[in-house]
């Protein structure tokens, strides 16, 4: 602290409040610490290097710099992370442009306490740091509210959806191994149906869940790469010939599956661009068509994963009518929205083209839901467990 350099800086420092304080967080931040900050300048104080207001602008200075530094360190945290520096940020900024207009008159109060200055700067530290904390506690909640507000949720990769049943160790015993990846087809299904219900919602207005789909979608697609690398461990051509059609099964539902998803996704940014956005609304005609169409694609989805564990042929012939009853729905409310054109609805007019689109990707979704009905009914009857 005697070296020439370190006094022209700081004896540079004539009390300016705000340079000061200034020069303190940078401090705090170049030490990487605000209590070297600080200890460093009560070292300057003693050896009267600064003046003791100085010093104690410094000292807040400090304690702002060090709330900067949380700031950069919590830069590559979570949304909760960063929530928390900005709320400790925030607050020692607050109690900084409380103080600074009454340094001059705490400096005086303090420099007539019997105790050297360089204690003084310390205790100053401690003491403004504790009212700080204490007169900002009421105010935790709505600084929490204001920092959610100001740092919103991410949707990082520790929120996605993983794989939980591929077991690694049961690739050797190739029928475990199978049931594995099969129960994690159908945890592709759980989130298909997520992913509908978050549609649905896009369709009547909530556009804020399209972000769902998307993140919906990606869990899908892990879902999928990961029963696809599994099963790329366990060659098809190595397994006996119920094994091997099984295997083929779960490739061939989980490639839908996540097709579906893909589908769905496409859906749910199509209403969000030309519906929502463009602030246009499907009439209320449609709007129920389309409900109708959602609760059979729901239904129809729970019965493809039935029919796909348990190989039922009475649940696979009544998976292959629901896609029959499902087509002609799809014809006959197409023929209806040309109706309603026909008789100039307004509505009808505006969202004809997403309307028709929808109808045509549901209809290939309810096809890809229904297509394991056909897998099984393929099936020798005599190789059904069920007989």
């Amino acid at each position: 602290t005697q070296a020439a350099g370190v006094q022209v800086l700081f004896s540079s420092l004539t009390g300016d409040v705000m340079l000061d304080a200034l020069l303190g967080a940078v401090f705090a931040i170049i030490s990487y610490s605000s209590l070297a900050a600080v200890l460093i300048t009560a070292t300057l104080t003693a050896t009267g290097v600064i003046s003791f207001k100085v010093a104690l602008c410094l000292v807040i200075g400090a304690n702002l710099g060090s709330g900067l530094l949380a700031m950069i360190n919590a830069s590559g945290s979570n949304a909760a992370g960063k929530r928390v520096a900005l709320g400790s940020l925030l607050f020692k900024l607050i109690g900084c442009v409380f103080i600074l207009p009454f340094v001059d008159i705490v400096a005086e109060w303090l420099d007539k306490l019997p105790v050297n200055d360089e204690e003084l700067v310390i205790f100053f530290h401690v003491f403004y740091n504790l009212i700080r904390c204490v007169a900002m506690v009421p105010f935790a909640d709505l600084m929490a509210r204001l920092c959610r507000r100001m740092i919103a949720d991410d949707v990082d990769n520790a929120l996605h959806l993983k794989p939980k049943h591929l077991d690694r160790s049961a690739l050797d015993t190739p029928a475990l191994a199978l049931v594995n990846a099969a129960r994690e087809a159908l945890r592709m299904g759980d989130v298909l149906e997520q992913m509908l219900e978050a549609f649905n919602k896009v369709v009547h207005g909530e556009s804020r869940e399209e972000r769902t789909v998307r993140r919906l979608d990606d869990d899908v697609d892990v879902l999928y790469t990961a029963i696809k690398l599994y099963l790329a461990r366990m060659p098809k051509e190595d397994l006996p010939e119920e094994d091997s059609r099984r295997w083929g099964e779960i490739i061939e539902m989980s490639l839908n599956l996540e097709q579906a998803g893909d589908i769905i996704e496409r859906m749910s940014g199509d209403v969000a661009d030309k519906s929502l956005a463009a602030g246009r609304a499907f009439s209320a005609e449609g709007l129920k068509e389309l409900q109708e169409l959602h609760e059979l694609l729901i239904a129809n989805l729970r019965m493809s994963l039935s029919v796909f564990l348990s190989h039922d042929i009475t649940s696979a012939k009544r998976l292959r009518r629901a896609k029959h009853r499902f087509r002609l729905m799809i014809r006959r409310y197409s023929h209806a929205h040309v109706d309603r054109l026909h008789q100039k609805n307004v509505q009808s007019i505006e969202t004809s083209s997403l309307h028709l689109g929808l109808l045509g990707d549901m209809k290939r979704l309810n096809s890809l839901f229904c297509s394991v009905a056909y897998t099984v009914l393929e099936q020798p009857d005599d190789e059904r467990d069920y007989e």
